[in-house]
Order: structure tokens, then sequence, then C-alpha cells
């Protein structure tokens, strides 16, 4: 390169510089480049209305549901799930009326037990001709004798609770919680599935209380164990953890003593497993109270109708037909 040029170049740019901006040739906008005003410099994007700054991107694109999409949308459930989920029998039972003709939705006979039931169409479902907006709500209590299953129908043909109401004429009932066959007391029966749910939810179910015969006069540290809790498999094979919420002696004896036992969660066996594991064995096990409610003088085998009051006051959260309660 000659020495002209290295000089000539810087020389031609300090001119370009110094030349008025009028003179100055215009460069050519391609076609990639942004809208220009009339003084040559970027448009600036139109400021947004009110309305466009309420309602965010995307707002131009107006997607529509109609109502009857939105219905179809809906969750649906079998409809001898929804009877039994409300209440009103078991699901085997519901099967059985649906295919006996004794079940008609918005006026129509229907005989599929998974017929599609919608949330909204709950209402329109009827029982022998009668809406079930209509059904009335039980609640009541057994002292649940030793030697009965805590099951409708047992596949061993052994005694269940349901014996206790032969010739009763209650509508249906299901338990509420459940007892082993070797355990007797305090056993809730109702045809309300939402209360029944927090009444054995431990978030918002009431504590039970248990008086519990053991083969051995305790120690205090067997006694410290059973409230610290202890890990039992489960029978997936994984570790659970078992406790009482609290545990004192009611008497002793020579060879054995009566535990109260108050548990504020409900698992399969608890009691049973939670002593096994300090080498205690249970001789007799009697639940005698669940939160406020007591089984008092309820003679074994007998029942009575809770009171609205009594509903009430074992789930003060939950949402109970408690003046119907009968």
């Amino acid at each position: 390169m000659c020495a002209w040029s290295r000089h000539a170049r810087p020389l031609a740019r300090h001119l370009q510089r110094q030349r008025p901006q009028h003179l100055r040739p215009t460069p050519s906008r391609s076609k990639t480049s942004k809208p220009c005003g009339r003084d040559g410099m970027p448009r600036r994007p139109a400021p947004a209305t009110s309305r466009q700054r309420q309602r965010g991107p995307g707002a131009g694109v107006a997607v529509r549901v109609s109502a009857a999409a939105s219905a179809n949308a809906a969750p649906r459930h079998g409809l001898a799930r929804v009877l039994s989920k409300l209440g009103v029998c078991s699901r085997t039972e519901a099967a059985r009326w649906i295919a006996d003709g004794r079940v008609s939705v918005s006026a129509r006979v229907v005989r599929d037990p998974e017929f599609p039931i919608r949330g909204d169409q709950q209402s329109s479902i009827a029982v022998d001709g009668q809406p079930l907006a209509g059904l009335a709500r039980c609640y009541l209590m057994l002292n649940k004798p030793r030697g009965v299953v805590t099951t409708v129908r047992d596949e061993q043909g052994r005694d269940t609770v349901y014996r206790c109401f032969d010739g009763a004429g209650l509508p249906w009932i299901a338990p509420v919680g459940r007892l082993d066959k070797a355990s007797e007391g305090l056993l809730l029966f109702s045809n309300d599935p939402q209360w029944a749910a927090a009444v054995t939810d431990p978030a918002t179910g009431p504590d039970k209380t248990y008086h519990v015969q053991i083969d051995c006069r305790p120690s205090a540290a067997q006694l410290a164990q059973l409230q610290a809790g202890v890990v039992d498999p489960d029978p997936q094979g994984q570790g659970v953890l078992l406790r009482a919420k609290q545990v004192s002696v009611l008497r002793e004896g020579e060879r054995n003593a009566w535990l109260e036992i108050v548990l504020d969660e409900g698992r399969n066996r608890q009691i049973r497993r939670l002593v096994a594991a300090v080498d205690i064995g249970v001789l007799r096990l009697v639940r005698v109270a669940i939160g406020p409610l007591a089984m008092g003088g309820l003679g074994k085998g007998a029942w009575r109708m809770l009171s609205a009051e009594e509903v009430s006051a074992l789930v003060p959260a939950a949402h109970a037909s408690a003046p119907d309660a009968r």
C-alpha cells in the first residue's frame, strides 16, 4: 500500500464527519430495518391503550368456550360409584338397583352401572322415583361386640356388625372407621360421606380413646416407648412410625394391667402392632370414646342415634347435616 493511500483514508473520514448533516448521503434502507419517521429516526411503537394493558399480551386472540363444551369437560363418574359416594347404598347394591331398573337420571331409567354422571347431574338422580335431594341423613353409634367383623358381607360367612341392626328398618349406612374382629366398643355409622371422611381424617377428626388389657405389668420404659413411637414394617416392607398420643395405667393386677391409650391417627391394628413392638400382648381391646362422644352405659350389641349436637361436636369444622340428624 502506498504512503498516499495510508494518509488519504483517515483524511476522507475526517472530511465526512465535518460535512453538514443535510449534505451527507442517505444510507439505503434494508428490507429488515425498522420503519423510520420523517426525521429518519426509527419509529417507536404506539403506547398501549388502557384496555390492552389490562388484558395483557395475546389478548387479541379470543377463545370462546360454549357452556355445553364446558359441561362436557367436567369430570364424570359411574352411576353406581356416585350412589355409593352419596351414601345411598354400597356400590355392589347400587349396581343391583341399577340393573333392576330402580334408578333414573333426568326421568330416564338407566340400567348401566357405569353410566357417566357429572357433578351437576346428581340432583337429577332418583331411586324408586324419589329424588336423592330428599335423602335423610342418619348418624348412629354401636357398641360393637367381640367376634363380629366390620363389613357389609363376609366371604367366609362370619357374622358382621350389621347383624346388630336386624329388623331396625334403617336406611343404608356405612361404618365410619373400623374395629377388627377381636376388638369391641364404640363404632360409628352414617350415610353422610362428607361427615364420615372428616371424622376419620387425622387432620380434622377427633382423638380415639381405648381401654386395653395387657398380659403384663408394664415398665416405665415400655410406657415411654409407646408414646415416643416405634418403627414397624408395613405390608409393603417399609417402616412406618407407630405411636400413641397418650398412655396411662388405669389399674394393675398381679400378672396383667389395664392401659388407657389415646390415638390421634388410625392405622390398621395400630394398638396391637404398637404394644407388640415393646413385647406386650393384648388380652382385650375396647374403644370407649371418639372425641367428646363416650360409649357410656350402652350395652354390648346395642345402638342409638346421635343427636344433632353430638354430630356437630365430632367434627365442628366439617359440614354435616346436623339439623336433620336422626
